[in-house]
């Protein structure tokens, strides 16, 4: 039987990184409230990495975890609200803490080699009662039926639902079927859908995925996220009740929200190169402070050291091996000009230099 399908809007945890993950306390609860208001079931909230991410040097969040507890606790009445968790970032007793506020879901976020690392979180969010999410990181650099023989562990460990994460924004559709496909042979878990859109495909991607069966999608107002953004929540609705299917939403009181509280946020200056070469490459735009150091340092081409890299390594972006492949650039046709434009152009007050790792 298929599940019915709810959006998860992460506007307030993801959409964070545009902005330096300085939403505070009262931006929190206002526009969580009016989230509630307008039916959203699911609303993330936090710094963008997660729950402790501002004291590991992922970027200083505008208030402490705690503050955004206490304003969504005070803020959503109805709707479900909720953080995102990476082990090794995040701990147990953040949990706990969470727990305390009243949090609700929980959402628990390993690359795919790295699922076992999930399971205590995962525990503990059950034991404290919260709809628990694995979400798998860079989902594509594993094989379907590889991510599928994950998907059982995660059920196992007591997940009510494990995500599919087009962490780079570069998934096809048809690659997200396979997706789906691999794990409904072996697992009845739900599933989840996280979008980017550096290929445009973000909406496309959600649809399909709602038409697959997917329990949840996750948008975000105005597509405010990392690198290119998220799907977007006005489109997402709309594309969706154009094709007959009431998603139970006032479009227009949707659309509303994130002009008035959102749209203000984001400085829109046409398309970047870098968010679509990512998405091309499968790049996590994460790791962008250490091309943007290596390209500067040997006048190369950032763009082509995204593709370099990410044919040797989709997952992290090692220190030496980037350097190696600057170096080797270097040494083809000079290609100043265009690393200076392209760095200039990019994320100029980039939020964290060189993260190890990092959500969605």
């Amino acid at each position: 039987m298929k599940e019915r399908l709810r959006l998860l809007d992460t506007t307030l945890r993801d959409g964070s990184y545009v902005i330096n993950f300085q939403f505070t306390a009262r931006d929190t609860a206002v526009i969580a409230a009016q989230l509630e208001a307008a039916g959203f079931e699911l609303i993330e909230i936090g710094h963008g990495v997660g729950l402790g991410a501002s004291e590991r040097n992922y970027g200083r969040a505008a208030e402490t975890d705690e503050s955004y507890m206490a304003a969504a606790a005070e803020a959503v009445k109805r709707a479900m609200w909720g953080m995102f968790s990476i082990p090794g970032i995040s701990t147990l007793e953040d949990i706990d803490m969470a727990a305390d506020y009243g949090m609700k879901f929980l959402r628990v976020g390993t690359n795919v080699a790295d699922v076992p690392d999930s399971q205590p979180f995962i525990e503990r969010a059950k034991k404290h009662g919260m709809f628990v999410c694995a979400n798998y990181m860079k989902s594509y650099v594993a094989a379907p039926k590889e991510f599928a023989r994950n998907a059982q562990l995660s059920q196992q460990y007591g997940a009510d639902a494990v995500y599919i994460v087009d962490s780079a924004g570069g998934m096809l559709t048809r690659d997200m079927e396979s997706y789906f496909h691999a794990v409904q042979d072996v697992c009845d878990v739900s599933i989840g859908f996280h979008g980017h859109d550096n290929l445009g495909l973000g909406v496309a991607n959600a649809v399909r995925a709602a038409e697959l069966g997917a329990a949840i999608v996750d948008t975000s107002l105005q597509g405010m996220g990392r690198s290119a953004g998220n799907t977007p929540t006005e489109q997402f609705i709309a594309v969706m009740e154009r094709s007959g299917v009431p998603m139970g939403f006032d479009p227009l009181r949707v659309m509303d929200i994130g002009e008035k509280y959102i749209k203000p946020l984001i400085r829109y200056d046409g398309l970047n190169s870098l968010d679509i070469v990512s998405g091309y490459a499968q790049f996590h735009s994460s790791y962008m402070g250490v091309i943007r150091e290596y390209s500067s340092k040997f006048g190369v081409d950032p763009r082509k050291l995204i593709i370099a890299l990410c044919e040797r390594d989709r997952v992290n972006a090692p220190r030496a091996l980037v350097e190696e492949l600057a170096r080797t650039l270097s040494a083809e046709p000079d290609d100043t000009f265009s690393a200076r434009f392209h760095l200039d152009r990019y994320y100029g007050a980039e939020q964290n230099p060189d993260p190890p790792r990092s959500a969605s």
